[in-house]
């Protein structure tokens, strides 16, 4: 499956420890041009938790309210974290839930650059 930069997708995730796995929801974050080319695509994750809302220049808040949020396929409120990505195989992305429009992309952006420490 090639995804294209701004959906959201479901995919199965093993935790960071190894001492399982969960299916959740996560943003792809990898330009068209590379999502086309090969098979990997980075994501970051989102999270319905809110207790890992922490208010952090890296985190980009989505909420059912919002026409982005009924445009996302999300079944709560969410928290897109920038602050923590993965490179994940498109082929092992189990669907599509929906997408962001262009202006929450652009404030995605203002995230990653955060978190990454760009510009």
């Amino acid at each position: 499956m090639t995804v294209r930069r701004g959906e959201i997708v479901l995919v199965d995730f093993p935790f960071s420890d190894q001492t399982g796995r969960k299916v959740r929801p996560a943003l792809v974050v990898q330009n068209d041009q590379w999502n086309r080319v090969i098979d990997d695509t980075i994501l970051a994750l989102i999270t319905g938790s809110r207790r890992r809302r922490i208010g952090a220049a890296t985190q980009f808040v989505s909420e059912l309210a919002t026409p982005e949020g009924q445009q996302s396929g999300l079944r709560l409120d969410s928290i897109v974290q920038c602050e923590n990505l993965v490179t994940y195989d498109q082929n092992m992305i189990l669907k599509r839930l929906g997408s962001l429009p262009q202006q929450a992309m652009t404030q995605i952006d203002e995230c990653l650059n955060s978190a990454l420490g760009i510009a």
